[in-house]
C-alpha cells in the first residue's frame, strides 16, 4: 500500500478527481479555522492595545484642550495688561480716599478729586491687573470687559433702578453734608 486511502479510492475508481479536491478544499477550511481559533488571544491582546491607543488619544485631546485654553487665557492676560499699561491715568498727588468692593471687601485708592468725580460719573473705570489696581477711560474698560469682565470694575451702573418716587420724598427732608466721602 503506497498511498493513502484517498489516492487508493481514485486508482480503484470509486471516487473521482473532482470530489477529492472538494474533500481537499474543506480540509484546507477546517485547519485554518482551528489555527485561528488558537490565535485568539492574540487578537485579545490586539484589542487591548487598541483600546489603550483609544484612551492615550482622548488624553492627549483634553490635554491639548487644556493647553490651548491656558494659552488663550495668558493671551488674553497679556493683551488686558497691555492696554492698561497704555491707556492707564496717572494717580499721582491722589489725596482723595476712594472707596470700592472687590469680592465682597472694601479697597481704597488714593484718587485726585478730579478722577474722583469722573468714576462717580463713570468716564473712567478700575481695571484689575493681578493684586494692583489701575484708573482707565471708560472706552478701554469697556475693551477690558469684552475679555475678561471680572478685570473692570464700573463705579457706576447704567442699568441701575433710579430710586422710586416715595423713597425719593423720604430722602428730601434730609441735607447731605457738602464734605461726606464714601
Amino acid at each position: 500500500m503506497a498511498g493513502s486511502l484517498q489516492d487508493q479510492l481514485l486508482n480503484a475508481g470509486l471516487s473521482d478527481p473532482k470530489k477529492a479536491r472538494k474533500l481537499e478544499k474543506e480540509k484546507r477550511k477546517q485547519q485554518r479555522a482551528a489555527k485561528k481559533a488558537r490565535n485568539e488571544p492574540v487578537d485579545e491582546i490586539k484589542e487591548a492595545a487598541q483600546r489603550a491607543r483609544e484612551e492615550k488619544a482622548a488624553r492627549d485631546r483634553v490635554l491639548n484642550e487644556a493647553r490651548n485654553e491656558a494659552a488663550r487665557r495668558k493671551a488674553i492676560d497679556a493683551q488686558i495688561a497691555d492696554l492698561v499699561d497704555k491707556h492707564k491715568l496717572d494717580r499721582r498727588g491722589g489725596e482723595v480716599g476712594f472707596n470700592f468692593t472687590v469680592e465682597r471687601k472694601i479697597k481704597k485708592l488714593y484718587v485726585t478729586a478730579l478722577q474722583q468725580r469722573l468714576l462717580a460719573a463713570g468716564s473712567i473705570a478700575l481695571a484689575r491687573i493681578g493684586e494692583r489696581f489701575e484708573l482707565v477711560p471708560e472706552q478701554v474698560a469697556s475693551k477690558i470687559a469684552e475679555r475678561d469682565a471680572d478685570r473692570v470694575i464700573f463705579c457706576t451702573r447704567a442699568d441701575a433702578e433710579p430710586l422710586d418716587a416715595e423713597e425719593q420724598d423720604w430722602y428730601k427732608d434730609f441735607e447731605i453734608p457738602d464734605d461726606l466721602m464714601w
